[in-house]
């Protein structure tokens, strides 16, 4: 089953797609708040469900779609 969560945030470029999910990893350094740790925690559970999780988009101010998989 696949998943699908849209935002309308700052976008991420395509160059960082594949390293965002990296533990303490901040694409925007502090200008923009969090831990660096949400997308890593993310990917270990849908991981550990079996599945995968991924990121489109368009680049820097286009939001974001995650797509995660969980098997049946």
């Amino acid at each position: 089953t696949e998943f699908v969560i849209s935002d309308n945030g700052i976008g991420i470029p395509t160059e960082y797609q594949e390293t965002i999910f990296a533990p303490f990893h901040r694409l925007h350094g502090f200008e923009v708040p969090g831990s660096g740790i949400g997308l890593a925690t993310c990917q270990r559970i849908v991981e550990r469900h079996g599945g995968r999780i991924w990121v489109e988009s368009e680049g820097p101010g286009m939001g974001s779609r995650f797509h995660f998989t969980l098997r049946a």
